[in-house]
């Protein structure tokens, strides 16, 4: 596939590439070199050309590399930047947990990429209406602007460890912060 070679080219290792270790996208003014055949689903399932790419470590290297503009996301290295077409949110919530962290509990969520992170005020999780769903889908913050969708199995594991209100409105806490997902 060119497209690995041409983008894997732009930062080096990118075998040994790890979460803690993103690359600066934020810090590069790189011009638009155009749209690329990239597309990834709303479970956060990448396609090249319809074709699925099937090598995790290829999708989690992209994903390092992935930076939002307006409604508009990229593929951007200090030297090409590709715009790529996203359904509703570029990553994908496949677990999460409750743990304690700072003497507060916390919600620790993992996204089909690898990367994990603390529901809170630098990652809220918020319920959205999308037109062309029936229901409010939870989203959450992942990194930057950019967002993933919760699950179901991930939501439901939310719901059990709600609290309800008065008002019936589900509340799920974590770092100090209250989160409505849904109601009843």
């Amino acid at each position: 596939m060119i497209l690995e070679k041409k983008l894997s080219d732009q930062v080096p290792d990118a075998s040994a590439f790890k979460e803690t270790s993103l690359p600066p996208v934020d810090s590069w003014n790189t011009p638009l070199s155009g749209d690329l055949d990239i597309d990834i689903d709303r479970e956060g399932v990448w396609r090249h050309e319809g074709d699925l790419i099937k090598r995790p470590s290829l999708v989690a290297f992209f994903s390092s590399l992935l930076r939002r503009d307006g409604d508009d996301y990229f593929l951007i290295t200090p030297a090409e930047k590709w715009r790529i077409s996203v359904a509703i949110a570029p990553f994908f919530i496949v677990s999460a947990e409750l743990v304690d962290y700072a003497e507060k509990t916390a919600v620790r969520m993992t996204t089909r990429t690898g990367e994990t992170f603390f529901v809170g005020e630098n990652n809220p999780l918020w319920l959205k209406k999308i037109s062309s769903e029936v229901n409010p889908i939870p989203l959450v913050t992942v990194r930057g602007d950019m967002a993933g969708i919760v699950s179901r199995p991930v939501y439901y594991d939310l719901i059990s460890w709600a609290r309800t209100t008065p008002e019936n409105t589900l509340i799920i806490e974590s770092l100090g912060q209250a989160y409505s997902i849904g109601g009843f």
